[in-house]
């Protein structure tokens, strides 16, 4: 555990506390195009991965390294994230139409989607995802069939994002902050079980 610099008023944990809202804040304001939204996730978590490393876990550095790696894939990744959203949502709504066969396939839609954000989401955890988006899904799906409690607490911190920008809107601007941090921890947890 760390100690108080001269001057600090709070410790460590607070100074982190306030970098992860401040980087999700700047995911948030990023995310706004819609398609930018793997790269700024993905962004949000490599700044908060470098925090572990020593190095500043600001909104500076984060739009810094956000500026780098704007690029075509990124943009190709947010478009296919959207549309696979997009369709999801088309389903659900048609198995809420009350077609036949329509809880059987809810469900079925329902967990097709979940499996598609954990991979997705666990990807943008990943340190490949700032260079190479389908090594990053590959290497992202096998973590998430081999680490299901790992795969069980993404979830988890989805539904909680949620849930908190659900009950308060204002909320919703800071929501991706504490899921980069969720979805770091996961990744960091799961490599070092691996190195074990």
């Amino acid at each position: 555990m760390g100690t108080r610099e001269p001057g600090e008023v709070f410790g460590p944990r607070m100074t982190l506390f306030a970098d992860v809202l401040s980087v999700g804040l700047a995911t948030a304001v990023a995310s706004l195009p819609v398609v930018t939204v793997p790269a700024a996730l993905s962004s949000a978590c490599a700044v908060l991965r470098g925090a572990g490393e020593g190095q500043p876990a600001t909104a500076g550095r984060y739009f810094a390294v956000l500026r780098r790696r704007l690029r075509v894939g990124d943009l190709a990744a947010g478009a296919i994230a959207l549309a696979g959203a997009l369709l999801c949502a088309a389903d659900l709504a048609l198995a809420g139409a009350g077609l036949p066969g329509a809880p059987l396939f809810a469900v079925v839609a329902g967990a097709i989607g979940a499996a598609a954000t954990v991979v997705g989401l666990r990807a943008c955890a990943r340190a490949e995802s700032l260079t190479d988006w389908p090594g990053a899904v590959r290497e992202a799906a096998r973590d998430a069939v081999q680490d299901a409690g790992g795969s069980g607490l993404v979830l988890l911190a989805v539904v909680t994002a949620a849930l908190c920008a659900w009950m308060m809107l204002p909320l919703a601007f800071l929501a991706p902050g504490p899921l980069a941090l969720a979805l770091t921890a996961v990744h960091v947890r799961r490599t070092g079980m691996s190195k074990s």
